[in-house]
């Protein structure tokens, strides 16, 4: 039986054989009653036990915490640090793997990666595992297929034809590489080549091409992986590979094509923006910027500079937008905002539009009525949805004049509702993308001075962190099931209360930081939060932002691309997002505590 133990379930799965073999040598079965204690609080462990069958009861002094099911591994605490901090209760039939004690610490002490799993703390455990998914990313970039990349079309010119026949079709194709055709042999010319004969050696344009093209080709097939181009160019010392499928020619891939892919293509997306003339540009380039999302990701970039590069790339979207379609006089006077996650600078995957206009002055209505339509309807074409609570340009309550939104302001805080708070919220997240930013910048400045001491108001707006409860005990019913209910909803049981909870505390103190991290470090800064606290709380926050990009690229995480199924989960990754809504209960009774919220 011991050896149906799966040796890739973490943290196991960083064991040499030599070591599996060990542990399973030493691994014993124990079955547990209904009910019946494995481990006391408070008490030392003698084993690490893995679940094969039934369900762990995970408890503290307030309550059940987790429910642990098949290869759910605990209580990794208690063997390092002597006792345990919670109680594991069997709640039905159990059968769980036993390691002893003392293997376990033989393996920690010998294999530096599988000790960090019973050492670090949650932030680092986080971390480590953040930085070894994106590893593997970045490794299964490398076994991409060449087809995947851009390859150069394949087109051909005859031996006899000229340089100048050749430059003009690398000119027309806006390629730097053709094929030669000569008799039963094909060879390949560059742009290079024309231009040392005719510029360097100063042969006539109308020399033919057979002389200069080069016949020794280094081909490869379109299933090939990208790896092996890259090997290929580096030992030859070749910045070209002809791709072909049998005998039929696919193409040429390039060098930088190689290196672009491996680098991303962020900056010719940046470019091709900078340079649109028109909406149907400008839309080609949003159709790469969801694109793109897909490539960083699988290259193991990191959610947070996926957010970043994202959001520039949006910014310099809405941007050029805005110099299309608004008139001068709009240009002039107006303050194009973000707000929501493209405010905070933490969009990934593409959601609904979230935006708004601050005029200067009032500015003609069929002038401003013609643009709030025609933005809205770009971005619309674009592929952004509009807003369901219609946060958006085309809507009169969110593109006005400066001194109509600081009287909303006022209202807000005389009416303090629901949606007075959403609307605070809203407005405290905005940034702006185009036009004069000093208008955002006064607006907020008005907020945060309005605000100033209204704690009634601010522990009522903190109160959203207890709109949707931290799905901490929820685990069991949920891995083994694979109905439409099974998923949880990281937006609203992990993400909103850390991002709303986090922004209460920055509205109070009158940060001027939008995005969630930055607040938490300004935070930590002003001692606000312990230093040790905010790196868990960052931590957490950017594995559930990692968990929900990766659903949302697979597709297989419901509508709203929020949901995330733990049957779907490794045990390891439902090991970090106990952690991590452990961390987002915590944070939400410091909120709690802080506002004072049980005298509301």
């Amino acid at each position: 039986m011991p050896k149906a133990f799966d040796a890739a379930n973490p943290p196991f799965d960083r064991l040499t054989p030599h070591e599996m073999e060990t542990l399973r040598a030493a691994l014993d079965i124990v079955y547990f009653r209904p009910g019946e204690p494995v481990i006391d609080q408070g008490s030392p462990s003698q084993a690490l036990f893995v679940v094969i069958k039934g369900t762990i009861e995970e408890s503290d002094g307030a309550g059940l915490l987790a429910l642990l099911g098949p290869k759910d591994s605990f209580d990794s605490r208690a063997l390092v640090h002597g006792k345990s901090g919670h109680a594991f209760r069997a709640r039905d039939e159990t059968l769980c793997y036993s390691v002893p004690r003392s293997t376990v610490l033989d393996l920690i002490q010998n294999n530096p990666r599988f000790a960090s799993f019973f050492y670090h703390d949650i932030a680092r455990k986080l971390d480590e595992f953040v930085r070894d998914h994106d590893e593997q990313r970045h490794g299964s970039m490398m076994r991409a297929r060449i087809s995947e990349l851009f390859l150069h079309p394949a087109a051909f010119v005859e031996a006899d034809d000229s340089v100048e026949t050749a430059g003009r079709k690398m000119e027309e194709i806006n390629s730097n590489a053709l094929f030669v055709r000569d008799g039963q042999r094909t060879g390949i010319i560059t742009g290079m080549n024309l231009s040392k004969a005719v510029v360097l050696r100063r042969q006539s344009i109308q020399t033919s091409v057979r002389n200069l093209a080069h016949f020794d080709l280094v081909t490869l097939r379109p299933d090939d992986f990208v790896s092996s181009a890259l090997v290929l160019m580096t030992k030859l010392n070749k910045r070209r590979v002809v791709i072909r499928d049998d005998e039929r020619f696919v193409g040429i891939l390039e060098d930088i094509d190689v290196l672009g892919y491996l680098a991303g293509s962020a900056q010719v997306i940046a470019g091709r923006i900078e340079r649109a003339a028109n909406q149907d540009d400008l839309a080609a380039a949003a159709r790469q910027i969801a694109a793109q999302v897909r490539t960083l990701r699988r290259q193991g970039i990191g959610v947070e500079l996926i957010g970043e590069i994202v959001s520039d790339l949006n910014q310099r979207l809405f941007s050029r937008l805005f110099d299309l379609l608004a008139p001068a006089d709009i240009r002039a006077v107006g303050c194009l905002m973000v707000m929501g996650s493209e405010g905070r600078g933490e969009q990934t995957a593409r959601t609904d539009q979230d935006n708004g206009l601050i005029l200067s002055r009032a500015i003609e209505q069929a002038e401003l009525d013609k643009f709030r339509t025609a933005f809205s309807g770009a971005l619309l074409d674009f592929g952004f949805p509009p807003c369901p609570g219609h946060v958006m340009v085309n809507n009169p309550a969110w593109s006005k004049p400066l001194p109509d939104y600081i009287a909303d302001i006022r209202r807000w805080l005389a009416l303090p509702d629901d949606s007075a708070h959403l609307n605070v919220a809203i407005l405290f997240d905005a940034r702006c993308v185009a036009g004069d930013a000093t208008l955002l910048t006064e607006v907020k400045t008005r907020l945060i001075e309005m605000v100033g001491g209204e704690q009634a108001f601010l522990a009522h707006f903190a109160r959203a962190i207890d709109l949707f409860a931290t799905p901490i005990g929820l685990f069991k019913n949920l891995i083994t099931s694979a109905g439409n209910g099974d998923a949880i909803d990281l937006k609203k049981g992990g993400l909103f209360p850390i991002v709303h909870g986090v922004r209460s505390l920055a509205l109070e103190h009158g940060l001027i930081e939008t995005a969630t991290d930055k607040r938490i470090n300004r935070l930590r800064d002003m001692g606000v939060l312990h230093a040790e606290f905010a790196r868990e709380l960052h931590q957490a926050f950017n594995f559930m932002l990692m968990l929900r990009l990766d659903g949302q690229l697979a597709e297989s995480a419901g509508a709203t691309g929020t949901l995330v199924r733990p049957s779907s989960l490794s045990s390891m990754e439902r090991d970090l997002l106990r952690d991590a809504f452990y961390v987002v209960k915590k944070f939400r009774e410091f909120i709690r505590h802080h506002f004072n919220l049980g005298a509301f």
